[in-house]
């Protein structure tokens, strides 16, 4: 639909960079809760991840500032960056009150939230893929459906988990989960604000 210049083709380069290490950070994040051990290890791994992605959001946002054409609009280039760099903000948070709150096991729940923001992320990622030329709007906004249905996902198991705990857990366990559950529910809204991002772009240059 449009030609890039080798230069402005970074800037695809630079979101795919992004969604994949909001990716990673989502696996990561999964395969604590599905392993908990070395539980302080895997977090400054994650925390590894989400300085990796501040770096990618400050050569964007550098990038833009110097370049004089751009192969979106600049308030959709910033957007996608700040909503991807949101996601992992998100997941590094709930990662790290584990480890301040000394949780000593994950629920089931929070397993079922973490698989979910696996799939929601995965879905982030081939849908920034296919952003490039936009040879494929169909297929972005395709994506963009499946990433809004993977965000309700979110929210029913959100809201389930929130239930679960006011019928076992301590009136201190319920303050600890309900801020892990929430991180990981505002980490897939991230979500789905990149998908309405991706939509809007998509609908622009039809």
């Amino acid at each position: 639909m449009f030609s890039l210049m080798p230069r402005e083709r970074i800037f695809f380069d630079l979101f795919e960079q992004a969604a994949n290490n909001v990716h990673a950070g989502a696996e990561a994040l999964a395969a604590l809760l599905k392993d908990y051990k070395d539980v302080e290890a895997k977090v400054k791994h994650i925390k590894e991840l989400e300085h990796a992605g501040d770096e990618i959001t400050h050569r964007t946002f550098e990038l833009l500032n110097k370049t004089f054409i751009t192969p979106l609009d600049r308030e959709d280039i910033h957007a996608i960056t700040s909503r991807l760099d949101d996601i992992l903000d998100f997941i590094h948070a709930a990662a790290t009150r584990m480890v301040l709150y000394k949780i000593t096991s994950p629920t089931e729940d929070a397993r079922k939230l973490g698989d979910c923001l696996v799939e929601a992320t995965g879905a982030v990622v081939d849908a920034v893929a296919k952003m490039r030329d936009l040879k494929d709007p169909d297929g972005v906004l395709r994506l963009c459906i499946v990433i809004h249905t993977h965000e309700n996902t979110g929210d029913r198991l959100a809201q389930g988990a929130l239930a679960a705990l006011f019928e076992s857990f301590s009136p201190v366990d319920i303050i600890k989960w309900k801020d892990i559950y929430q991180d990981m529910e505002d980490a897939t809204d991230r979500c789905e604000d990149v998908a309405n991002v991706l939509e809007a772009v998509v609908l622009k240059n039809a």
